[in-house]
């Protein structure tokens, strides 16, 4: 595990087109510049990394809770999944059943998305507001692997507040922490 943070791409930047395949359903999910909603979500998740196995207990039930605002979130994971077999699409969807995802978990095979969104490391979240323009990129929270503190997703919740409020995005935001992504 090599410890990676996030690149603090420019707050305003265009969300990215793509299509990619929803490992439960088997189909392919768009996101397009003509997708609605109050906000998008892009998540970079995978399996195994330690920072993510840290947030499951609270990422999925917020993420779920996120539908209900009008927030649609993609998780997506662009790792290599030949070298990491517990990665692989059918592994995915056996977790997004297991954490009860109610938003699609789709799986970059090219890593040309992670590519186009600058994502280094897993987790890495992407909040754009209803145009489409990046409002928060960086950390869940400040709890890390290992630590006694509780999960309790302060960073992107406080995003997500300000978002829906219509309000300017919040000042200190801190790079994500995680495993790098692993590049074929």
């Amino acid at each position: 595990m090599v410890a990676t943070q996030s690149n603090m791409v420019p707050l305003g930047t265009k969300a990215h087109p793509f299509s990619l395949m929803d490992s439960v359903n088997q189909k392919i999910n768009y996101f397009s510049f003509e997708t609605q909603g109050k906000g998008f979500l892009i998540a970079f998740i995978c399996n195994h990394c330690p920072y993510v196995v840290h947030l499951n207990k609270h990422f999925p039930t917020f993420f779920n809770s996120l539908k209900e605002l009008e927030i649609k979130v993609y998780a997506i994971s662009s790792n290599d999944a030949v070298a990491y077999p517990d990665d692989s699409p059918e592994k995915m969807a056996i977790e997004a059943k297991r954490l009860q995802f109610n938003f699609p978990y789709l799986y970059d095979e090219t890593q040309s998305v992670a590519k186009l969104y600058n994502a280094a490391c897993t987790p890495d979240f992407f909040l754009y507001n209803k145009d489409k323009e990046l409002f928060y990129r960086g950390q869940y929270d400040g709890t890390r692997p290992g630590k006694k503190e509780e999960v309790n997703g302060f960073d992107l919740t406080n995003a997500v507040d300000l978002l829906l409020a219509e309000k300017n995005p919040p000042n200190d935001q801190v790079p994500s922490l995680g495993c790098n992504i692993k590049w074929k």
